[in-house]
C-alpha cells in the first residue's frame, strides 16, 4: 500500500457527482417515481392526522357533542389502514432499488476490471479495489434508497405543514419558524466538518482492506519471516487513525442532532407560550392550539431527518467519488471506434471478422517508458518470422518481459509500431489478439473450481476431447488420471492443493486448449523440480512447433533448441542468434551458460 497514492476528491457536497452517480438508475426510475408517489401519499395522511385531531377537539370534547362521531372514527381508520399499505410498499420499494442499484454497479465495477489495461493493476492495490466494489458500493445503494425515501417523505410534509400553519394562524406560523434560519445556518457550517471526516474514514477503510488483502496472502512469508509483530504494528497505525477520525466524524454527527432537536423544542416552546396566550384571549380554538403544537412537533421530525439524510450523503460522497473514479476509469489501451465496429470489443467481439494470425512480429523503433518515467526500450527494432521460436535471456529489468508484453498488446509503445502479420495491431481489436495468444507464468495462477473449469478457461468452446488432449499434449494427463476425482479434482483457492509443477502442467494445457498462434512461456520452468521440468520441455518442443513462440528464460538449458536467443540489456539487444553461434562468440551468453553448467554439475556431484 506505500506506493499507492490516492486520489483526492472534492471537499463539498458536489452535486454533479451525484448527478453521474444518478445515470446509473436509469433501470430504476419507474420505481424511484413510485417510491415518490407513495411518499407524497404518506406525508399527505401524515399532515391530515393532527386537522383530524383538532376536528375531533372543537366539534366532539369541548362541545360535548357525539353527532358524526361514527362516520369521523370510520375515516381515521381508513387513513391508518393506507398509511399501512402505504408503508409496506415503500419499504419494499426501497429494497429493491437499493439491491439493484448496488447489483447493477457492482456488474459495471467488474466489467470495467476487465477492459482495465496492465498499468491500471501495476499502480491500483487490491484491497482498494475490494473497498470500492464491497462498501463503498453498499453505502451508496443505503444512501440513494432510503435517502429518496426520507427526503421526499421531509421535504414534502415541511412544506405541507408550513402551509397548513400559516393558514391556520399566520401570526403564530411565523413566530414558531423563527428558528429555521438559524438551523439553516448550523446545518452549513456542520456539513463541511461532517464530510471531511467521513471521507477520512473512506480513506483509511482502503488502506485497511488492503492491509487485511495482503496480510492473508502474504501470511506464509509473514511467517517465514517472523514478521508477525511488525505488521500488527503496521495494521494498528492504520486502525488508530481509523478510530481517531471515525470519533471525530461521530461527535460532529452527534452535536448536529441535539442541536436541532433544540431548536425544534425551542419552536414547539414559542408554539405552546403565543398559543396558549392566543387560546386564552379568545383568538384561536382550542383544537387549534393542539393542531399546532402538533404539527410543531412533527414539523422539526423531517428536519432532524433531512439533517440525517444531509449527513449521510456527505458521508456516502466519498463513497460515490471512489465507485466512479473505478467504473469512468478509461483504459490506457483500448481500441479505437472504427476498430469496435468491425471487430468488436473485449466482452462483444465479431470473431467472424476476425483474420488469421498467421504469425509474423515485427517491432518498428519502439519505445517505451512506464508512467512512473522509466524508460525501458528505446527506438529498438525486431523481426520475428511466423513459426520462429525466440528466446530472450537477460538480467532482471533489463527489459525482457516488457518486449513480450508490447508484443501482446498488454502494454502499447510510447513511440514507434508493431507488426502483426505485416499490419499494425492497433487497426486490429485487443480481443483477436489475445484470443490467439497463450502465456503460462512463473506463478501460474489457477482459480477456484475443477481442473477442468481451469483448463477450459483458456478456451469457452473447448469440448471434453479437447480438454483431455491438452492435457496429454503438454503431460498433464497422467498425474489428473492418478487423482481421485481425476478432471473433477477442486484445485482450491490459487490452486492451492495441487502441488507447484502440477499447477504449472494445468495452467501449460489451459494456454494450449485454445490452439494460440503465439506463446510465451514467462520463466515458466523457473520454479519446478527437474522431473516435471522435463515433462515441460518434452511438451514445449511439440507445442510450439509452427507457433511463433516467445521463451523468457532463467534456465538456458530450457532454450537451447530456440531458432533465435536474443540477449537483452538495459532493453537493448546486445547478442543474438542460435544456441551455437552466441556459444562461438564467447561473450555474455557463453558466460552465462558456462556459470550455468558449471553450477549444474557441481550440485549432481554432491548428489
Amino acid at each position: 500500500m506505500t506506493g499507492f497514492k490516492e486520489e483526492e476528491y472534492s471537499k463539498n457536497l458536489n452535486i454533479g457527482i451525484w448527478k453521474r452517480i444518478f445515470k446509473y438508475m436509469k433501470n430504476y426510475k419507474k420505481h424511484l417515481y413510485l417510491l415518490g408517489f407513495i411518499m407524497l401519499s404518506v406525508a399527505a395522511i401524515d399532515i391530515i392526522f393532527p386537522l383530524m385531531t383538532k376536528r375531533a377537539i372543537d366539534n366532539y370534547v369541548v362541545p360535548g357533542n357525539t353527532d358524526g362521531l361514527i362516520r369521523f372514527s370510520f375515516i381515521y381508520l381508513v387513513l391508518i389502514l393506507i398509511q399501512v399499505i402505504n408503508v409496506g410498499a415503500f419499504i419494499a420499494v426501497a429494497g429493491k432499488v437499493e439491491m439493484g442499484i448496488q447489483y447493477d454497479i457492482r456488474k459495471l465495477g467488474f466489467k470495467k476490471l476487465q477492459e482495465l489495461s496492465f498499468t491500471y493493476y501495476d499502480k491500483t492495490p487490491i484491497g482498494w479495489i475490494m473497498a470500492r466494489m464491497t462498501s463503498d458500493v453498499r453505502r451508496l445503494g443505503e444512501t440513494i434508497s432510503w435517502g429518496i425515501v426520507d427526503s421526499a417523505w421531509g421535504l414534502t410534509f415541511m412544506l405541507g405543514v408550513g402551509i397548513v400553519l400559516f393558514v391556520l394562524n399566520f401570526k403564530l406560523a411565523l413566530i414558531t419558524l423563527s428558528v429555521v434560519p438559524v438551523l439553516a445556518i448550523i446545518s452549513v457550517y456542520f456539513q463541511n466538518k461532517i464530510l471531511n471526516s467521513y471521507r477520512g474514514v473512506r480513506k483509511l477503510n482502503s488502506q485497511i482492506t488492503g492491509a487485511f488483502s495482503e496480510g492473508i496472502s502474504g501470511a506464509k512469508t509473514t511467517k517465514t519471516l517472523v514478521r508477525e509483530e511488525e505488521n500488527l504494528k503496521e495494521f494498528k497505525n492504520y486502525t488508530s487513525s481509523m478510530k481517531l477520525i471515525s470519533i471525530r466524524a461521530a461527535i460532529f454527527s452527534a452535536l448536529f442532532l441535539p442541536i436541532v432537536l433544540t431548536l425544534g423544542s425551542i419552536g414547539t416552546g414559542l408554539a405552546l407560550w403565543f398559543g396558549g396566550r392566543a387560546v386564552v384571549f379568545g383568538e384561536i380554538t382550542y383544537g387549534t392550539l393542539v393542531a399546532f403544537l402538533s404539527y410543531t412537533a412533527l414539523f422539526f421530525e423531517p428536519v432532524r431527518e433531512l439533517a440525517r439524510v444531509f449527513a449521510e450523503l456527505q458521508s456516502a460522497q466519498a463513497s460515490a467519488e471512489r465507485v466512479l473514479s473505478l467504473v469512468e476509469m478509461t483504459p490506457d489501451i483500448k481500441d479505437t471506434k472504427d476498430v469496435i465496429l468491425k471487430y468488436g470489443d473485449i466482452l462483444n467481439p465479431k470473431e467472424e471478422n476476425w483474420e488469421n494470425i498467421k504469425g509474423d512480429i515485427e517491432f518498428e523503433n519502439v519505445s517505451f517508458q512506464y508512467q512512473n518515467g522509466e524508460k525501458v526500450l528505446d527506438n529498438f527494432n525486431l523481426k520475428i518470422n511466423a513459426g520462429e521460436t525466440v528466446a530472450l535471456v537477460g538480467e532482471t529489468g533489463s527489459g525482457k518481459s516488457t518486449i513480450v508484453n508490447l508484443a501482446c498488446r498488454f502494454y502499447e509503445p510510447t513511440e514507434g509500431k508493431i507488426l502483426i502479420d505485416g499490419v499494425d495491431y492497433k487497426s486490429r481489436s485487443l480481443s483477436w489478439l489475445h484470443s490467439n495468444i497463450g502465456y503460462v507464468l512463473q506463478s501460474p495462477h489457477l482459480f477456484s473450481g475443477t481442473i477442468r473449469e481451469n483448463i477450459r478457461y483458456g478456451s469457452k468452446n473447448a469440448s471434453e476431447n479437447d480438454i483431455i488432449e491438452a492435457a496429454k499434449r503438454v503431460n498433464a494427463h497422467e498425474f489428473i488420471e492418478k487423482l481421485e476425482k481425476k478432471y473433477d479434482t477442486e484445485v482450491g483457492e490459487g490452486g492451492g492443493k495441487l502441488s507447484t509443477g502440477q499447477k504449472q502442467l494445468v495452467s501449460f494445457a489451459r494456454a494450449i486448449v485454445s490452439n494460440p498462434s503465439i506463446f510465451v512461456l514467462d520463466e515458466a520452468t523457473s520454479s519446478i523440480d527437474t522431473e516435471t521440468e522435463k515433462k515441460i520441455q518434452y511438451a514445449i518442443e511439440k507445442v510450439l512447433k509452427n507457433r511463433t513462440s516467445f521463451i523468457i528464460a532463467h534456465r538456458l538449458s530450457t532454450i537451447i533448441n530456440a531458432d533465435k536467443i536474443l540477449v537483452v540489456k538495459n532493453g537493448k539487444i546486445i547478442e543474438h542468434g542460435n544456441h551455437n553461434e552466441l556459444l562461438k562468440l564467447k561473450g555474455y551468453y557463453y558466460k552465462l551458460y558456462t556459470n550455468q553448467l558449471e553450477e549444474q554439475n557441481t550440485k549432481e556431484s554432491w548428489v
